[in-house]
C-alpha cells in the first residue's frame, strides 16, 4: 500500500490537474495505482482522466488509441465499483466510460452498454443526488434513445432486452439536464445538452438562454473550447446573426 503522505501528494496533484490537463493528472493516479490497485479513488478518477483523453479524437484515424484509452478507462471504472458498490462517484466514472464507449459501436453492442449505463446512472443517484454528473448522464440518456429511430428502438426492446428503453422521455431528458444545471450552473456541458434537448423540443428561447449564458462562463475543464464552439454553432444555426441577438 501507497504510504499515506505519498498518496495524498499524488492524489492531490493529480486533483489539482484533472480538469486541464488529463494526462499530467492520469500519471498521477496510476503511479498511486501501481503500487495500491485498490485504491478507490485513484481508480475511478484515473478512468475519468482516460475519458478526458480519448474524447477528442473523433477521426477514424484515431479510433484505435480512442478505444484503447477507453478499454483501459472502463478497466479502472468497473474495478472502482467493484472496490466501493456504494461510492457514486465511481458508478459515475463508469457510467460515463461506457457512454463514450458507446458512441462508437453498433446497435447491438450500443443498446448492451445503454442498459448498464441507465443501471449505474440510476445508482449514483440514489447514493449521492446532489452530484451533477449522474443527473448529466441520465439526462442524455433519454435523449440519445429518443435519438434512435423507432425500429431501432423497437429491435432494442424486442430482440435485445432493452426494456429500460420504454422509460425514456424528452420531459426525462430536460429535468435531467435542468438538474444537472442547477447543481453546477456553470458547467458548460451541463448547459450545451440542455440546449440540445430545448431544441428538439421545439422551444427555441429556452435554448437560446442556455447558450448565452455559455458566453458568459470561463473554461473549467480541457473540452470547454470545443463545447464552447458547439454552442456557436448551435447559434449560428437558429439565429440569422447571432451578434445582433435577433432571432426567434
Amino acid at each position: 500500500m501507497v504510504q499515506a503522505p505519498a498518496r495524498d501528494s499524488l492524489l492531490a496533484e493529480g486533483i489539482r490537474r484533472a480538469a486541464m490537463e488529463p494526462g499530467a493528472a492520469l500519471t498521477r493516479f496510476e503511479a498511486i495505482l501501481a503500487l495500491d490497485s485498490s485504491d478507490v479513488g485513484a481508480n475511478w478518477r484515473a478512468a475519468i482522466a482516460l475519458n478526458d483523453l480519448a474524447e477528442p479524437l473523433t477521426d477514424r484515424t484515431d479510433r484505435p488509441r480512442r478505444d484503447s484509452l477507453l478499454a483501459r478507462a472502463q478497466e479502472h471504472a468497473r474495478r472502482a465499483v467493484r472496490l466501493a458498490p456504494e461510492d457514486a462517484r465511481a458508478c459515475f466514472a463508469l457510467g460515463l466510460v461506457l457512454g463514450n464507449t458507446a458512441l462508437t459501436k453498433g446497435l447491438k453492442q450500443r443498446v448492451r452498454l445503454s442498459v448498464e449505463i441507465h443501471e449505474v446512472a440510476l445508482r449514483a443517484i440514489a447514493l449521492d443526488s446532489t452530484l451533477d454528473g449522474p443527473h448529466h448522464l441520465l439526462g442524455r440518456w433519454n435523449h440519445e434513445v429518443l435519438k434512435l429511430s423507432g425500429f431501432e428502438r423497437f429491435i432494442a426492446r424486442s430482440l435485445l432486452g432493452a426494456g429500460a428503453f420504454r422509460q425514456a422521455s424528452w420531459l426525462e431528458a430536460q429535468r435531467q439536464l435542468e438538474l444537472a444545471v442547477a447543481l453546477d450552473s456553470a458547467r458548460i456541458y451541463h448547459r450545451l445538452e440542455l440546449a440540445r434537448v430545448y431544441l428538439a423540443r421545439k422551444d427555441t428561447t429556452a435554448a437560446l438562454t442556455q447558450l448565452r449564458a455559455i458566453g458568459r462562463l470561463t473554461d473549467r475543464v480541457a473540452a470547454d473550447s470545443r463545447y464552447r464552439r458547439e454552442a456557436g454553432d448551435l447559434l449560428v444555426r437558429i439565429l440569422p446573426n447571432p451578434r445582433d441577438g435577433s432571432g426567434p
